[in-house]
């Protein structure tokens, strides 16, 4: 270390004469100007050219398949105009093609179409080609035709969206801007006129008539190769003669040559428009324009990669640009680490000794002030320390103080949600009595989903009738829990009373939750739905969710409970809104009640787990005693849920109607008539599975 502090000695000695403001301008000067301008120079020239010549790189990775449907479609139109070929290899080669080149062109499209804007253009071609499948063994040929040039021109148009969202278009460099114009431009446009000879031409040879039209339109079409090859040989010239890395020329002079030689030789052709060998002509018009679409293709292959080769050549440079502006900035960055090692050891001795007294403040044994010789603003916080360390150290204890009420807080209010959660399982109905009920198998679950649930559900067995209740309180935690408890403590109390009238127990009920809730301040309400079981009929009242009662044989009913009550505790009066609904039980009939916690229970795709899921799993075990099927439910749900986090409490309440031991085959024809005839003469209610299946509503 001291042969560090001798080697920054100067520095040091420096730095302890400057205050802070005179340091950090001193350091700023020597940092800040050449890393301000070195940071501008990389991040607003170079990367930004960067970024285009990246972008141009993705139009020409958009071009690729797009000329390959570009130079199969006049192909594939060809051939359809051709009523002996349209069933051969050739043609289903080409269909093949189209076919593997639009699906890798809907590859690319899903990659970069949003950054090029081409999706619904895209998507209109996509239209088209399917449109154009479907009319294939149907339509006329002139239907075709125009499907197929319409296609075309959506083709053009895309290709044109590529050059102007991709930056082809304004390609800053001579070179790769004649080929990309070569490319993008001059080419399809000269593929387009010779394919369109050779429709031409091809209907000359089929109708072996030749008019005066047709060959007017021909003429047309080969001035228009003339201007197309001339702008093109010029163009590609420029970059040959434009290319510093000098890799156009070698690889495209010669196959440039040919194929501008050839077009030459094509348009030097006039036809004669009084020759009687019109047809002849014809098809020698349709090899050559055959010919040189070939030699076109090939051109426009060497020129796209050679295009890419320029496009990365300049990326690179901007890379290297980066590199020696990193080694210049990191030059300065040197000199400036070496000013601010030497500020560092200059400050070291008061740091170190600021450390010291506060660990003396941590402990609380101050004893003495600080003294130092700076004549910085270091001095002025070393007396600044001393004036406030006894005070430090009286606000240390006052805050350990506070963080131990804290703790004990903490474990206090542990303490009571934990016996809110053991009263909670206290009262739920122990298998011992639920066993003690003479006509019904009784399985319940319930589990919650944080300490306190919010989920309630009892059994109550009294002078040999069974009431039945299950509800469901707004949120879950301690607020959710005490009022649980409160409703299981109001219906045992009025059950007590022998209050059998159900919109009297609902009502009476109600107006006491609803009382307790209003002194709570609280705004937690809850569905209830209670059941009177006796003899083989259930009467429900109440609002929850929907009651799944399972007929022998796997028929599911629903009872949907909307109209049957309110929540509890959401407003004083709501004797009007309650009503109940009767249903007769059968032997092996199985009545199923739960919570939303069941089919609103996620995976880890976010899908619930639904009642129509629900509703599979009891049709496929109604047959099994209430504690299988309870237990078939809930391995379920585990299942569908694997480890995702349990959202919301879970209760289930499966009740069977036990087997009469007394039931002959005549009782039991008797029970399935009956349950044959619940199909068309159900409550309102009550709803046949078959019916509502996947109809699944919002529960209040």
């Amino acid at each position: 270390m001291k042969k560090i502090e001798k080697l920054f000695r100067p520095a040091i000695s420096l730095m302890n004469r400057l205050n802070y403001p005179q340091k950090f301008t001193l350091i700023s000067s020597v940092f800040v100007l050449p890393l301000s301008l070195v940071m501008y120079l990389l991040i607003s020239e170079i990367q930004s050219r960067n970024d285009f010549a990246e972008k141009e790189k993705i139009g020409n990775i958009y071009l690729r398949p797009l000329r390959q449907l570009w130079a199969d479609i006049p192909l594939a139109q060809i051939i359809t105009n051709d009523s002996t070929k349209q069933n051969t290899d050739e043609f289903k080669q080409i269909k093949n093609r189209i076919d593997k080149n639009f699906n890798f062109l809907e590859t690319v499209n899903k990659k970069h179409g949003d950054a090029l804007l081409t999706t619904e253009k895209f998507n209109t071609i996509k239209e088209i080609l399917q449109n154009l499948q479907t009319i294939q063994n149907t339509g006329d040929i002139k239907q075709k035709n125009q499907e197929y040039n319409f296609l075309r021109q959506e083709i053009d148009k895309l290709r044109k969206i590529v050059g102007d969202k991709s930056n082809l278009i304004l390609d800053p460099d001579i070179d790769s801007y004649y080929l990309m114009d070569a490319t993008l431009l001059k080419l399809p446009e000269m593929q387009y006129t010779l394919s369109q000879i050779q429709l031409l031409t091809q209907k000359t040879i089929q109708t072996q008539q030749n008019s005066i039209e047709s060959r007017t339109q021909l003429i047309k079409y080969l001035a228009k190769l003339e201007e197309y090859n001339s702008e093109l040989k010029k163009n590609m010239q420029d970059a040959f003669n434009n290319n510093p890395a000098g890799n156009a020329r070698p690889k495209l002079e010669q196959i440039l040559n040919d194929y501008t030689n050839s077009i030459d030789l094509l348009t030097a052709t006039s036809i004669p428009l009084t020759s009687n060998n019109s047809i002849l002509s014809s098809q020698v018009f349709y090899t050559a324009a055959l010919e040189n679409l070939k030699r076109s293709y090939i051109l426009w292959d060497k020129a796209i990669i050679e295009l890419d080769v320029l496009l990365q050549n300049r990326i690179n440079g901007f890379v290297q640009r980066q590199v020696l502006l990193s080694i210049f900035v990191s030059m300065i960055l040197i000199v400036v680490l070496y000013l601010y090692i030497a500020f560092y050891l200059g400050v070291k001795q008061t740091v170190s000794s600021l450390s010291a007294a506060s660990k003396q403040m941590i402990d609380g044994t101050v004893t003495e002030s600080i003294k130092l010789e700076n004549r910085d603003e270091l001095a002025e916080v070393v007396k600044s320390f001393n004036d406030i360390a006894l005070a430090l150290v009286q606000a240390n204890k006052e805050v350990n103080l506070l963080n131990q009420r804290l703790t004990d807080e903490n474990i206090r209010m542990g303490a009571e949600l934990e016996v809110t959660s053991k009263l909670q399982k206290m009262i739920l109905p122990p298998e011992r009595e639920l066993d003690q009920i003479p006509d019904l198998e009784i399985a319940g679950f319930m589990v919650s989903a944080s300490e306190v649930g919010g989920d309630y559900y009892d059994v109550i067995y009294h002078d040999g009738k069974v009431k039945i209740g299950i509800g469901d309180v707004t949120g879950h935690g301690l607020e959710s829990g005490v009022l649980m408890i409160m409703v299981q403590t109001a219906v045992r109390t009025l059950l007590e009373h022998n209050e059998t009238d159900p919109k009297k127990f609902l009502d009476t009920l109600n107006r006491t939750i609803y009382q307790n809730v209003q002194r709570m301040k609280s705004d937690k309400n809850m569905t209830l739905c209670l059941l009177d079981y006796h003899e083989g009929k259930v009467r429900i009242s109440g609002q929850h969710e929907e009651m799944l009662i399972i007929r022998r044989g796997g028929l599911i009913q629903r009872v949907d409970t909307i109209d049957l009550g309110l929540p509890i505790g959401l407003e004083e009066e709501i004797s009007d809104f309650i009503g109940y609904a009767d249903v007769q039980l059968y032997p092996d009939d199985v009545v199923v009640l739960y919570t939303d916690g069941i089919t609103e229970a996620e995976n880890f795709e976010g899908q619930l787990y639904g009642l129509k899921r629900l509703t599979e799993v009891l049709k496929e075990n109604w047959q099994n005693s209430a504690n299988e099927i309870k237990q078939a439910v809930v391995d379920d749900l585990y299942k569908y849920i694997g480890q995702h986090k349990l959202m919301d409490d879970i209760t289930l309440v499966v009740l069977k109607h036990k087997k009469l031991e007394a039931a002959n085959k005549f009782a039991e024809k008797d029970v399935d008539k009956n349950l044959e005839s619940m199909v068309g003469s159900a409550h309102p209610t009550i709803k046949p599975y078959h019916q509502q299946l996947g109809n699944e509503r919002a529960h209040v």
